[in-house]
């Protein structure tokens, strides 16, 4: 029974944590996602009452999971210390706000001191779990956007004020109403980042936990295998199968790599795919994850919230452009596969489809049942909560019929021991869940809470708008050069913030000039810049989802980084799609959608075969050039134009089929 307890406790590869923190950060952790049950399916709580304890929890969590000096040092006296303090400012600013709640409304505007130093730690305490979570680059920018707002002549820091370009200077402002806009209203610190990710967020990445520890994780790899083993670099083709069906609930590309690719890198490399294109198959699939429905990491939220557009609708028009972008993954890998000659692998080596079924046709059920409340309209935290029940209930259905049913007449007689042993086996796999969902919820919260740090920045200087003026001078009006200057602020930003984080500053700062200035409707332009923010995951120099399946392939990580670049090329030019196309996305008559599906298609597949050199077989140079202004003419905007384009990349690719057709036929 000694073994028991040890159970419950979480992972720690380091080695380092003591036994009490590892029951603290089970305490935390199961606690958090109790309560985020709670408030989704029993009592919704209001706006600060959730924010406010979503976030202690979080930040608490956050200090337990992340000593001062790094996970691979032990915390020593000193940094015991630090930590309790900062654990003791995470209780403190967390539940000050909740327990005070009414007298702080009523003196909304005229702040006493407690208010303000405890708003002070609040934000000291908030930059540091961030720091530790999710890195120093979101920090830093945090940290910057503080001393912006304090820089001006009537500000907390009016020295500063003199070295801020004309274009962004402003009056300043003092601690006590920077601490009000961040931390005792509803535009900061508690603003919509945070709203989304103590809501909608938190209860589908409990849910997608709940899929992993009870083994769907396996079922959606075995069953990718099993419709494509057999296929030339079947094994790449299951990995883009398997990571678009993972990735959408993992919440995040390199969690998505460091859990398929595992299965996956390995049988590329064995089947013929040099590792660095094995590792860069792997990081391209895994970054599509965030943007595939139903659930595309926590984008759909974030976009939901921030558009009013419903989130079923944000579902809907995302799938079409998720599966173009798979389709041209997809097609990189046929192409690699057939350019080396590459065989599948014998059936003797796969997974049978029907013992797949027959095994986890369970695991389905939990996504019927999301899907279909969605489409009864029910509000999505609802619907992440009785998707979490209905995963729980299923284990469980199944386990006990195999228990008092299959078992049995399998040889294994039940006893009150068995059950005993089951009911304990049940009560540790549901702790394992509960706490793995709040610990991977732990990053994109944190995320979400300096992000709001930053909104609320903007909208008390008005940088926004600032940031708009610029991006229309640099880019002369045209929308072409604006949107390339969204790829570099999204590639810079992407380098030190997560997705989710990268997506909300960017949106902030240049939705407003893409949405006024450029015309483009506003669904589209978040739904760009979304996916605008997922490059940073594939791009060099800093591609963390490339450096990932480098790690797991044994591979360079900037060459790997260079082929997942290469193979998700999809998320630059799709969204340039839906810009000159918005029928994709906003609808339109039927065979207005079917024409954009079909030039869309061709472009990706001439693109694709030109940035190869081979499709159906080796592709000259002379087709290769003409395929880049072909490509160029799907985009413009004039019907002429796009059908000439169409037309040579139709012909190219027939041409390119037709010699490899007479190359074959022997002589």
């Amino acid at each position: 029974m000694s073994e028991q307890p040890k159970a419950l406790l979480p992972d720690d590869p380091s080695g380092f944590q003591p036994r009490t923190i590892l029951w603290l950060i089970t305490i935390v952790a199961v606690g958090l996602s109790l309560f985020q049950l709670y408030s989704a399916g029993i009592q919704q709580l209001g706006l600060f009452y959730q924010r406010s304890i979503h976030l202690a929890l979080i930040m608490m969590l956050a200090f337990l999971l992340f000593p001062v000096f790094g996970s691979g040092r032990k915390r020593g006296i000193v940094g015991g210390i630090i930590d309790t303090a900062f654990f003791a400012g995470a209780v403190l600013t967390g539940f000050y706000l909740s327990f005070n709640l009414d007298a702080i409304i009523a003196r909304a505007g005229f702040w006493n001191q407690t208010d303000i130093i405890v708003g002070c730690i609040a934000i000291v305490t908030v930059l540091e779990a961030s720091r530790r979570a999710v890195g120093f680059g979101l920090t830093i920018i945090g940290v910057v956007f503080i001393l912006y707002a304090m820089a001006g002549p009537r500000g907390a820091l009016p020295w500063l004020g003199e070295y801020m370009p004309g274009i962004l200077a402003h009056r300043g402002f003092t601690l006590e109403r920077i601490v009000g806009q961040l931390y005792l209203g509803q535009e900061g610190l508690f603003g919509l980042p945070l709203g989304v990710a103590a809501t909608f967020i938190f209860v589908f990445v409990l849910f997608g936990a709940f899929l992993e520890v009870t083994g769907a994780g396996k079922f959606f790899i075995d069953l990718a295998y099993a419709a494509t083993g057999r296929q030339r670099g079947g094994p790449a083709k299951a990995a883009v199968i398997a990571s678009a069906g993972m990735g959408s609930i993992s919440g995040s590309a390199i969690a998505n790599v460091v859990t398929t690719g595992a299965f996956t890198i390995p049988l590329m490399k064995r089947l013929g795919y040099r590792p660095a294109q094995a590792g860069g198959v792997e990081a391209a699939a895994s970054t599509g994850g965030q943007i595939m429905p139903p659930l595309m990491g926590a984008g759909a939220f974030l976009i939901a919230e921030y558009t009013r557009v419903p989130y079923l609708e944000i579902v809907k028009v995302s799938i079409i452009p998720a599966l173009l972008y798979f389709g041209t993954v997809y097609l990189f890998v046929h192409i690699i596969a057939i350019k080396q000659g590459m065989k599948g692998m014998a059936a003797s080596e796969l997974p049978s489809m029907r013992e797949v079924m027959r095994e986890g046709w369970h695991f389905l059920l939990p996504l019927v049942v999301l899907v279909y409340l969605l489409v009864m309209n029910m509000s999505p935290m609802r619907v992440g909560f009785y998707a979490v029940v209905s995963v729980v209930v299923v284990a469980v259905l199944r386990y006990l019929v195999w228990f008092f049913i299959i078992g049995p007449r399998q040889g294994h007689p039940v006893d009150w021991v068995k059950i005993r042993d089951m009911v304990l086996a049940g009560f540790r796999l549901l702790v394992q869940g509960l706490a793995l969902g709040a610990r991977n919820a732990v990053p994109v919260s944190m995320a979400c809470a300096v992000a709001g740090i930053i909104v609320g920045v903007v909208g008390l200087t008005g940088l926004g708008l600032k940031f708009s003026s610029m991006m229309i001078a640099l880019s002369g009006g045209n929308l072409v050069l604006a949107l390339f200057l969204v790829i570099i602020a999204s590639l810079i930003l992407g380098m030190g913030l997560p997705v989710t984080a990268a997506y909300i500053v960017l949106i902030v700062l240049v939705g407003p000039a893409l949405t006024a200035e450029f015309g483009i409707p506003l669904l589209i332009a978040h739904l760009v810049v979304f996916w605008y923010s997922q490059d940073s995951n594939v791009t060099p120099p800093v591609a963390l989802a490339g450096f990932a399946g480098a790690a797991i392939a044994g591979a360079k990580p900037m060459e790997t980084s260079f082929q997942a670049w290469k193979f998700a090329k999809g998320l630059y030019l799709i969204p340039l799609f839906m810009v000159f196309n918005p029928e994709l996305i906003m609808g339109g008559p039927t065979h207005i959608i079917a024409w954009n599906v079909l030039i869309a298609i061709c472009a990706l597949a001439g693109f694709a075969a030109a940035l190869e050199g081979y499709l159906f077989g080796p592709m000259g140079l002379v087709s290769r050039l003409l395929m880049i202004p072909a490509t160029v003419g799907i985009f413009w905007p004039d019907p002429v134009i796009e059908v000439a384009g169409l037309a040579t990349i139709v012909a190219l690719l027939t041409l390119n089929w037709f010699m490899a057709r007479r190359s074959a036929i022997p002589v």
